[in-house]
């Protein structure tokens, strides 16, 4: 079998993660007798850099023709501290979205034994995280209407969402609710705002359906679900939310593990699907090799389960479980002994290479 992938490697520590990712994709396409194919594309600061585009078109027919896409980061400080700026990089990561379909984000978050020092969260409240956030990824504020007055003394941001759009989030939020604790949590703001009232009618009405009757349906406003992560996170199994909230929502949960190095996501539409880690540029770390590469390596390993290959997916989880109990780390979570991001790298290719 053979897999053709489209690498977006972006900005900041994205292409330092992404070779340690793509070598530990090598080893276990060898390892399981599969074959993969690479192609590089622009996106974020550094296409603008090159193009003028933070998404050029060549970037989106080479995804379009992929089996999955792995993406490293998108951001760079030069856009970020200039308010003023036309193009940003973001703008990139945002047309990759729509123009791909890409409709629900999909962020698992667990916690590891090992790490639970690491975490800003007692001990007791952390055992046994295990939840899953699928946040919709293509409507609401950040792609409805947006402007400012002329006079620059006010401005506005739309949130629109359709049914149709809540429906296929809700979905396959409910599908793998089914397989997993069949609790299923729909954050929204239905007290006050008008999108979530849509999202709970439409959510609920869905949950009365025979197929999903096993299916225990709890609403939570953000406010409070936001309080209720920090203080009993082990209460979720599938969170199901709107684009913004769920932004907020999984950047807050990333905190819970002990370092936002460790998750993965995938982002998922009805065709392709592309696959990420969660930390964004960091470019306080590009070029120092000090970036931590597990969450790039579990993503690789989500888009082998979304490709079928699932003995080869379970292959990478177990080489980064036995990294981190080996004391194999980067310096976020190893601060007396820290390997660099390219020696985590060779570790984890050699490991699954030899077991």
């Amino acid at each position: 079998m053979k897999y053709k992938i489209t690498v977006l490697a972006g900005d900041g520590i994205g292409p330092e993660v992404m070779e340690q990712g793509l070598k530990v994709l090598n080893a276990t396409a060898k390892k399981f007798n599969f074959e993969i194919e690479t192609e590089n594309a622009l996106i974020g600061a550094v296409a603008i850099d090159q193009t003028g585009n933070p998404l050029p078109d060549e970037s989106i027919e080479s995804c379009k023709k992929a089996d999955a896409i792995l993406l490293g980061a998108v951001g760079h400080p030069k856009y970020d501290n200039d308010p003023t700026a036309k193009v940003r990089p973001e703008q990139g990561l945002l047309k990759l979205r729509k123009s791909l379909g890409l409709f629900a984000n999909i962020r698992p978050v667990s916690t590891y034994e090992i790490l639970y020092d690491a975490s800003p969260i007692k001990t007791e409240r952390i055992k046994g995280v295990d939840f899953v956030v699928f946040r919709e990824l293509t409507g609401g504020i950040y792609f409805g209407d947006k402007g400012t007055s002329e006079d620059g003394q006010s401005a506005y941001d739309t949130s629109t969402y359709t049914v149709a759009e809540i429906d296929r989030i809700t979905r396959l939020a409910f599908d793998t609710a089914l397989q997993r604790k069949k609790k299923v949590c729909l954050v929204d703001k239905a007290n006050v705002v008008e999108t979530s009232r849509l999202w709970r009618k439409t959510v609920g009405e869905i949950a009365k359906e025979a197929k999903y009757a096993e299916i225990e349906l709890e609403n939570m406003f953000v406010d409070n679900a936001a309080m209720q992560l920090i203080q009993w996170p082990t209460q979720f199994d599938v969170i199901l939310t709107e684009n913004m909230f769920g932004d907020i929502i999984t950047d807050e949960a990333s905190v819970i593990p002990g370092s936002m190095g460790l998750l993965p996501s995938a982002s998922v539409g009805s065709e392709l699907a592309l696959f990420e880690p969660i930390h964004g540029s960091y470019p306080q770390a590009a070029g120092k090799n000090i970036a931590n590469p597990f969450a790039m390596v579990l993503s690789i390993a989500m888009m082998l389960e979304h490709l079928k290959q699932f003995e080869a997916a379970q292959a990478i989880k177990k080489a980064v479980d036995t990294a981190l109990n080996s004391g194999v780390a980067t310096e976020d979570i190893s601060k007396e002994n820290a390997k660099s991001t390219t020696e985590v790298g060779e570790w984890l290719t050699e490991f699954i290479l030899k077991n």
